[in-house]
């Protein structure tokens, strides 16, 4: 049996896990990333996650990921993004939605399917 090759997504995982679910509300157990945070400043902030989710896609793409996938990926982004930006409910809503983690179990499974597989990650997501 050949060994399939390895592909490391641990930089665009870590960048999943700080814009998404990086840090905890004790007693919820709620998680969320500096995309909640960030998307409270009007203006810059869902702009600015916006585009270090787009190096998401980027490293998609330079790993091969199929159009249709990146296309969905990209909606995934659009929809967080454009939801993200009503004042208030947005920000509710990035608590709600993991868009990047959404994106790389999307790439996980697209290179599995491939015969790739992922280098382990490190830490991703801290424990407690």
């Amino acid at each position: 049996m050949r060994a399939r090759e390895i592909v490391d997504v641990s930089d665009i995982e870590q960048l999943a896990n700080w814009l998404d679910t990086r840090f905890r509300i004790p007693g919820l157990g709620w998680r969320f990333g500096l995309d909640s945070v960030v998307g409270l400043v009007p203006g810059v902030g869902d702009g600015l996650t916006a585009l270090l989710s787009l190096y998401i896609i980027g490293r998609a793409h330079q790993l091969g990921a199929s159009k249709w996938l990146l296309a969905r990926m990209g909606w995934n982004v659009l929809v967080d993004s454009a939801l993200g930006a009503i004042p208030l409910v947005g920000d509710l809503f990035d608590l709600a939605n993991k868009s990047n983690t959404r994106n790389i179990r999307l790439l996980l499974r697209d290179l599995e399917r491939r015969g790739l597989r992922a280098a382990p990650p490190i830490n991703v997501t801290p424990r407690g």
